[in-house]
């Protein structure tokens, strides 16, 4: 199958898997596994922060940040359109007792500086107290501009709050933007990086921060399930996609950008957006599901959660991109 439900479904490599099966392990709770110490070091390090905490997942990556900065009762400002906010399951408000404090995201991705101060709770006893603002980068596949980002953690810490980054797609950033990660992860006290997504580990996303932050987020995984054994075997898939498959997204992006191109070129189908590995289409209303089940039959698997948003990532090549078109043309020329 030709998967573009989302760059989630990709498949470790022959060499990623041979570094799962030869690193060295230990168990991590206990804190000597040599493995996720050497990545959680190395991470830290790339990223320009003083500490770094593997966890089995970015829900659970994003879920401890939040907790970390935030007091039960305390608020969070955040994206409507925010992973933290939108498809993690509510879990700030559930598991952490925090509030969050939804923003309409503008067209690019950010959310409005005016909108940010506005929505910052005054010191009284009425009111959730605001502690943090988070943001996300990519978001539906866009870069948040970097003299944006500035503007807002300046702003945020104004207002005397935090300010975390669920960066599950940073990587993509990283390359698209040609930035380091710690360029990009410098304006923020916290980042959640995803390494499962487009760099294709099994699992794995990693918190990156100061070292008191990290201290208590390793307290609160604990205490929410996610302190693991011998996790080196992630932790040696997440160094791998690290060391090896970074530079790869460049060849996600242009194939994006050409499977975009031909999309927009069928009759009655508009590509609303194009950046980095996602393509977000709207197909005629009556097509919807008679397409999704002709591109299945001819095996090509999209999804239609996320409006009709297509995935490219590491296991799609130039030859699938072309064969997605195709089959789309046939589609329509039968119509």
């Amino acid at each position: 199958m030709i998967d573009l439900r989302s760059d989630t479904v990709t498949r470790p490599t022959a060499a990623m898997l041979d570094a799962m099966m030869t690193a060295p392990l230990g168990d991590d709770v206990w804190g000597d596994d040599p493995t996720v110490n050497a990545f959680q070091a190395a991470l830290a390090q790339q990223a320009g922060k003083e500490a770094a905490l593997l966890f089995p997942s970015g829900t659970q990556s994003n879920l401890v940040a939040l907790m970390a900065h935030c007091e039960r009762g305390d608020e969070y400002i955040v994206g409507q359109s925010a992973h933290t906010y939108r498809y993690e399951g509510g879990g700030a408000a559930v598991l952490g007792s925090i509030q969050p404090q939804p923003i309409e995201n503008d067209e690019d991705g950010s959310l409005p500086l005016e909108k940010i101060s506005a929505a910052v709770k005054a010191d009284d006893f009425h009111f959730a107290r605001t502690r943090l603002l988070a943001l996300e980068n990519t978001i539906g596949g866009k870069v948040l501009p970097a003299a944006y980002i500035q503007q807002a953690t300046d702003l945020a810490r104004q207002h005397g709050l935090s300010t975390h980054l669920d960066g599950a797609r940073l990587f993509n950033a990283v390359v698209a933007t040609e930035r380091s990660l710690k360029q990009l992860c410098q304006p923020f006290d916290s980042v959640s990086l995803c390494f499962s997504k487009g760099l294709g580990t099994p699992m794995g996303s990693a918190l990156v921060g100061s070292q008191g932050l990290i201290d208590k987020a390793r307290r609160l995984r604990k205490m929410v399930g996610g302190g693991m054994r011998q996790s080196g075997i992630i932790a040696a898939a997440c160094q791998h996609a690290l060391d090896h498959h970074v530079s790869d997204l460049v060849h996600d992006h242009r194939r994006a950008a050409r499977l975009a191109e031909g999309l927009s070129a069928l009759p009655g189908v508009e590509v609303t957006s194009q950046a980095t590995n996602m393509v977000f289409v709207r197909f005629p209303d009556t097509h919807v599901q008679p397409l999704a089940t002709w591109l299945k039959e001819h095996g090509i698997l999209i999804e239609l959660l996320y409006a009709t948003r297509l995935v490219v990532h590491r296991d799609i090549s130039d030859a699938d991109i072309d064969e997605v078109i195709a089959v789309m043309q046939r589609y329509f020329e039968c119509q």
